[in-house]
């Protein structure tokens, strides 16, 4: 039943109406590839996990360009100076509380910053007991003390050279004039977009001069740096996309430089009471002084300037309002300012600022932060989390074992991610993936926007531009899709494997025949009218979660829209003046969207009892499988220790039964279609030298001024991708070509594992059977496990220590460094296997070997048309 819904759906209307929800995939890494790897092959789409429920800090890509990248656990013993924030240590994490515990023995200063006395306030020094969610301004005060009397006070070299190098502060940002109505800003600037290659006569390496920040010198020359995105994606900037600053000596301030003027600068603060008929909730206005200059008739300043105005740091000469001391209360960032909010003492705040920093340069930078989901489970969290960032960078203690930021949350690293990626999201066989932010998906499938009144403006800087005002947060969602921002599927209100037809049909790649088509007026965004018959989601997968208990925020709406079932919602739908305006309002709602929840579980959880089909699942003890963590520099394996009872079966035997199911379906249904995957403008790649400034939106017909729908530049990225629908059970067994192929890519490193694959056709055997003949197999949990781990950096040492070699590496030096051999690095390729290598791991009623065109029957009772009495 499940497989046949799954044929229908895709036939019917599209691979993209499929969905697929389970969670913390490094907590059992087979089991949540099995599934997704199922999922995607089909061309369906993926759900993220920790966003709903607001366990993921957004303040790390936003600051760091990548997720959680934090020490181990152990590292916390090397510090000296170790802030718990937002982190209650011996209950969140208490395997590894004793390296906290422990540093406290040799000396380690230990304070927790928490609201409630918590089990490891107990183990602190200091504890700053503050109002929740005021976390941002006492950082912004221990900064306030730092940059006072450590940057601009005794100009400390360590902290101003690794800001220097390591931070975008000497970069420069053009100061525009304020043109607004608000009387507080008038003939103030405003900061604006950084000063790049593309605006000045400078020399530089001649590729996209619009991605070429610049800095400047102390006699006020302008230079390229290097390093920066121009270098990173353009072949000019070979051997150059590095930290190295050759040949540059900029300055920090632009008061460094032989000449600079004063120059007033308006800038928001969100601390004042709040009123409904406020623009933006709490807004206000300060102005500030920064030292300027022109070049070529701009007007520039530094990132370093702007952030010392930003936090309140009086510097003589500086025109603006500025505190009388850290006992002003009157203006945002003092530690007088912070204790009306937070609670905490001034003097506290101004104390453990000082000691945070000048542990910092006793020690070599070893201060630390340990935050955790304490802080992110705050509507403003990101902006909480990058005051915290700006006192590691400040202090210079970002990459200093024992310093800088260590973040956790859980289980959330997966520490064998190439091989697991490639495994998991079916990248062996097809590129791109569907993975979507669950946020969007929920918000939209459940209804939940008809019931939301926020407007964006209410959240929008006063100095702002106005491009918000009128627009609800539905409207920046769906204006975030259209652009290519964010992934959204359903993407078009038409099949994306009929329009692949029409475009054959008509003679026309995909790309080009759905740009005419939007631009017509003739195609449409499934998000713009997400309540229509053709744009609503039908299938939804749940495997190792419980959606409906724990992750499904608003489940009132969950069950009322998306399942159909009773709900206790009372919140009342908008107004007719409140609603969406870039979204099709429908009073006709349907009852429930989805045609089929199915659920694989243990346990009989709220989700389970709202779902049309559930199957029995095995548990740890019961499977092979792999766990990491990302605070632990070790991958755990699951053994079984006994097998499933009765009808119960692992997750991987699941899926590769529907796989199995559907391939045999498929052969009268489906066939071989071409798929059209609308993918989003991706960070780390190419695609982020699309938009100059930001600009994207801002492309239109010279002639009618309409907008010019262009695939990969104003919208997302439109790949055609083949799927044999008859063969998914074939690549679900095997390695796709891809693997060693195209190479495997991660953090903007590609890595080609050919040796391994070779490897694994002796260890692992090969297919027969038709795209995947003589491709390694990967047909049980067990050989699925030895090629994520032969596969990954991580746990097999020839792919991570290939970087560093000068010739046939894993991927070109684009930092143009010399190449270090590393010893032992050619040992055995796959040292790292699983413990249960070698034994035999098969689905007990599913195939032994994939048989061209078909698949087994599978033995489940609920699944058998005889049984039709059985639950």
């Amino acid at each position: 039943m499940i497989a046949a819904a799954y044929v229908h759906t895709i036939k019917a209307y599209g691979p993209d109406r499929i969905a697929g929800f389970s969670v913390i995939p490094a907590m059992s890494m087979i089991s949540y590839g099995a599934g997704s790897r199922f999922t995607e092959l089909l061309g369906g789409t993926m759900l993220s996990f920790y966003d709903w429920y607001a366990d993921l800090p957004p303040a790390s890509p936003q600051v760091f360009g990548d997720q959680t990248d934090v020490p181990e656990s152990g590292d916390w013993f090397n510090s000296q100076y170790l802030i718990m924030w937002g982190s209650n240590v011996p209950v969140t994490r208490t395997p590894d509380a004793h390296f906290m515990t422990e540093a406290r023995y040799h000396g380690t200063k230990v304070v927790v910053v928490s609201p409630d006395y918590a089990d490891n306030t107990k183990f602190a020094d200091e504890w700053l007991r503050l109002q929740p969610g005021t976390d941002g301004a006492l950082a912004m005060a221990m900064g306030h003390v730092i940059l006072s009397e450590f940057h601009v006070g005794r100009r400390e070299p360590m902290f101003l050279d690794y800001m220097r190098r390591y931070t975008d502060s000497p970069f420069l940002i053009e100061l525009d004039d304020y043109q607004g109505s608000d009387a507080a800003a008038a003939g103030a600037q405003i900061p604006g977009k950084f000063l790049t290659a593309d605006k000045v006569s400078v020399q530089t390496r001649p590729d996209r001069p619009a991605f070429r920040p610049l800095v400047m010198e102390a006699d006020g020359s302008v230079k390229d740096p290097g390093g920066t995105l121009a270098d990173r994606f353009s072949e000019s900037g070979a051997g150059h996309w590095n930290l190295d600053l050759d040949g540059v000596d900029p300055v920090m301030s632009v008061m460094d430089t032989d000449s600079w003027e004063p120059v007033e600068v308006a800038m928001p603060r969100f601390d004042l009471p709040a009123s409904p008929d406020q623009a933006s909730l709490g807004a206000g206005i300060v102005r500030r002084g920064v030292p300027a200059r022109r070049v070529e008739g701009r007007l520039v300043t530094t990132v370093y300037d702007l952030l010392l105005a930003r936090y309140a740091v009086r510097r003589d000469g500086l025109p603006g309002d500025w505190p009388t001391g850290y006992d002003d209360a009157t203006t945002p960032g003092t530690p007088a300012w912070q204790a009306e909010l937070t609670g905490v003492p001034a003097a506290a705040a101004e104390r453990i600022g000082r000691e945070f920093a000048l542990n910092a340069i006793e020690s070599g930078g070893r201060s630390m932060i340990i935050m955790g989901a304490g802080v992110n489970h705050f509507y403003h969290a990101d902006e909480i989390y990058r005051t915290f960032l700006s006192l590691t960078n400040m202090c210079a203690t970002q990459g200093v074992n024992g310093g800088g930021w260590a973040h956790y949350v859980g289980q959330e690293k997966v520490r064998p991610f190439t091989g697991w990626a490639n495994y998991a999201f079916a990248l062996d066989w097809a590129r791109p993936a569907r993975q979507m932010i669950s946020t969007a998906w929920y918000y939209l499938t459940t209804d939940q926007w008809r019931y939301d009144g926020a407007r964006a403006e209410k959240v929008a800087s006063p100095l702002g531009a106005g491009t918000l005002s009128g627009r609800t947060t539905a409207d920046c969602l769906v204006d975030s899709a259209r652009r290519g921002w964010s992934p959204s599927y359903p993407t078009f209100d038409r099949n994306p494997l009929d329009l692949a037809d029409e475009a054959a049909a008509a003679g026309q790649k995909p790309g080009p025949y759905i740009a005419d088509q939007l631009a017509a007026g003739t195609l449409g965004f499934a998000c713009q009218d997400p309540d229509a018959e053709a744009n609503r989601p039908r299938i939804l997968a749940n495997w190792r979660t419980n959606l409906l208990g724990s992750s499904a925020k608003g489940t009132e709406f969950f069950l009322r829209h998306m399942l159909g079932c009773d709900s206790d919602v009372n919140a009342a739908e908008l107004p007719p003046e409140q609603r969406p305006k870039d979204i099709r309002w429908r009073d006709d709602l349907p009852a429930g969207k989805l045609d089929l929840m199915w659920t694989a579980d243990f346990r009989n959880t709220s989700t389970t009892l709202h779902s049309d089909i559930v199957l029995p699942a095995a548990t740890w003890y019961e499977k092979h499988d792999l766990s990491s963590t990302d605070m632990h520099p070790f991958v755990h394996s699951f053994n079984a220790a006994v097998d499933p009872p009765w009808e119960a079966r692992t997750d991987f035997e699941t899926f590769q039964t529907l796989a199995h199911l559907v391939s045999g379906m498929a052969e009268k249904h489906l066939g071989t279609r071409t798929d059209v995957v609308a993918a989003p403008l991706m960070h780390d790649t190419p695609d982020e030298m699309t938009d100059p400034a930001g600009l994207t939106g801002g492309i239109t017909d010279p002639g009618t001024g309409e907008r010019r729908w262009i695939p990969g530049v104003t919208m997302p990225k439109l790949v055609p991708v083949e799927r044999d629908y008859t063969q998914i059970g074939a690549k679900f067994d095997a390695l796709g070509p891809l693997t060693d192929k195209v190479g495997m890519a991660t953090k903007g490193v590609t890595f080609h594992p050919d040796q391994e694959v070779e490897q694994l056709r002796h260890r692992n055997g090969v297919s027969t059977l038709g795209p995947a003949k003589d491709r390694p197999l990967v047909d049980t949990d067990i050989k699925a496990a030895d090629t994520i781990l032969a596969t990954s950096g991580t746990t097999n040492g020839r792919l991570a220590t290939c970087r560093f070699h000068p010739a046939g590496g894993a991927h070109r030096h684009r930092d143009g460094g010399p190449g270090v051999r590393v010893a032992g690095a050619q040992g055995d390729l796959l040292r790292h296997r699983h413990p249960a290598a070698g034994r035999s791991s098969r689905p007990r009623s599913g195939p032994a070997r994939s048989t061209a065109g078909g698949g087994t029957r599978p033995s489940w009772s609920m699944w058998s048309a005889t049984s039709p009495g059985t639950p």
